[in-house]
């Protein structure tokens, strides 16, 4: 902790027998952060320049690339097999299989009908019902897991039953590590959902992105059918739809994302002006918002959904993990490793980037480095670090995947029981990607919060008071906890040396 931190930290915790550790806190961010907004200021009024060109470049051939592949495998096998004469150059070195693109077809319908049936429900009940599925989506993705692993063991899908087996095992142990976390983090969660509910243009984006994924996967699916009706046998069936599969990751996680961007520029706004009905209001700030997110600032958004998603995963098991291993040293000191090197990682792809890419039209690295200094520099960082927000909606997101995935898989197994993984797992896939693309709104909407809670606290005071005083009541017990873990390896470190001292 730098010396800005201390004195900032010291004079809140002076103040907290007259005015409360809420206000405290409030004086000692807007100390902090007083000469950050000074230099950048927090209103989104800037001059937008093109940034990250190559990677939009890289996205849009891609898109065309695999277009076309999709098109090639999905016409190959449609109405008739190897329309295209592509199994001539297979045969002979791989299994040939009969097969067409219509059998596979409508069962990717299945799931991508099941996908959009979700997304469209979670929007239509966010106002109302948003707190009790998410809780349902923490608390039954476990037993989901558990019971689709049981159902492949009986289909003799060991590799897959073992796999669904260890994700059931880290999830029940990444909730059991974060249970304590929960109600904070549903706090949050609730906040950010009255935030979007009164905000309903952000929702018809959403939903109007996921009409949008709807065509693409229309597509995608074809040609995933196509691959699936190939004669070049399962192991290169299965190369194929890897590769496929990232395809669809990336394209889905840029439209995820375009969505965060335009959620967090209108979140930003509302809070900015204190509401959206407020005269100073730019003229019609979603429509901006979009504009911006898929001309000047796609390229970054291109750049930050290839890697975002995975470094994020990646550190909330860890962060888990570290959180239960106790007293075991080797253990600790190899988790330890790992937590540094994802630190490193966040610090230059985390989700926050897209709200300083809505609000400053920064390139993503630029955005990732401004926003995880800002919260390192005003002590928000320990707050988000015990906040699950994104694990809680990824859950709900995951859950949504595999409702879409199974059903898929279960038609297949009346029509085609030998593809049944290969359709259920890219079926997941889809689904996946459309009930992310609703429940995105929220997490757009918590990156927002914390955002303007680190540049000016004052803000989130003003939106809500009571909300206000409850982050920054956990905000103080947050940062004491770390101050009190700091002294107690401070004060290991010393017994230790003073012990080598005196054997030596």
């Amino acid at each position: 902790m730098n010396d800005s931190q201390s004195s900032s930290l010291s004079s809140s915790s002076s103040y907290d027998s007259a005015i409360g550790p809420a206000q405290a806190i409030c004086v000692g961010l807007q100390n902090v952060v007083g000469s950050h907004s000074s230099s950048q200021g927090i209103s989104p009024s800037v001059s937008r320049h093109w940034r990250d060109v190559f990677w939009l470049l890289i996205f849009m051939a891609h898109l065309i690339v695999v277009g076309f592949a999709l098109g090639v495998f999905g016409l190959n096998r449609f109405k008739q097999p190897d329309r295209l004469n592509i199994d001539k150059y297979t045969m002979g070195f791989l299994e040939n299989k009969d097969g067409l693109t219509e059998d596979f077809w409508p069962l990717y319908a299945v799931a991508g009908g099941v996908g959009a049936v979700l997304g469209w429900t979670w929007l239509l009940l966010l106002g109302s019902r948003a707190n009790q599925m998410m809780k349902f989506s923490v608390h039954i993705l476990t037993t989901y897991l558990a019971v689709v692993s049981v159902l492949c063991f009986w289909a003799e899908q060991f590799f897959w039953g073992v796999a669904f087996a260890i994700g059931a095992a880290l999830q029940f142990l990444y909730v059991i590590s974060v249970i304590d976390r929960l109600p904070f983090t549903m706090l949050v969660l609730q906040r950010a959902v009255k935030m979007v509910w009164n905000l309903p243009e952000v929702t018809r984006v959403a939903c109007i992105f996921m009409l949008v994924m709807l065509l693409w996967l229309a597509l995608w699916s074809f040609g995933a059918a196509g691959v699936v009706a190939l004669g070049i046998g399962d192991g290169g069936r299965w190369w194929l739809l890897v590769v496929l599969s990232v395809s669809l990751f990336w394209t889905g996680a840029v439209l995820c994302n375009v969505v965060h961007v335009v959620v967090s520029g209108m979140v930003f706004l509302v809070l900015i002006h204190g509401s959206r009905e407020a005269t100073s209001m730019p003229p019609k700030p979603v429509m901006s918002s979009l504009q911006y997110a898929v001309t000047t600032s796609f390229g970054s958004i291109c750049y930050g959904s290839l890697f975002t998603a995975a470094i994020r995963t990646l550190r909330w098991e860890i962060r888990g993990l570290r959180s239960k291993i106790g007293s075991n040293e080797c253990l600790l000191c190899c988790v330890d490793f790992l937590f540094h090197l994802v630190e490193f990682l966040v610090r230059w792809f985390n989700k926050y980037a897209y709200v300083q890419i809505a609000v400053y039209g920064k390139s993503f690295n630029h955005s990732a480095k401004d926003a995880w200094e800002l919260f390192q520099s005003t002590g928000v960082e320990a707050l988000i670090a015990y906040d699950c927000s994104g694990a809680v909606i990824f859950m709900g997101t995951v859950l949504g995947g595999l409702i879409s995935g199974t059903c898929a898989a279960v038609w297949t197994r009346i029509k085609h029981p030998d593809r049944v993984v290969m359709v259920g797992c890219t079926a997941m896939l889809m689904g996946m990607i459309l009930v992310g693309l609703a429940m995105v709104v929220v997490e757009s909407a918590v990156t927002s919060i914390y955002i303007c809670y680190a540049e000016d606290p004052s803000l989130i005071n003003r939106w809500d008071a009571a909300f206000f005083a409850q982050i920054s009541e956990k905000l103080h017990q947050r940062l004491q906890h770390r101050s009190a873990r700091a002294r107690e390896v401070l004060n290991h470190r010393i017994d230790d040396q003073i012990q080598e001292a005196v054997l030596a």
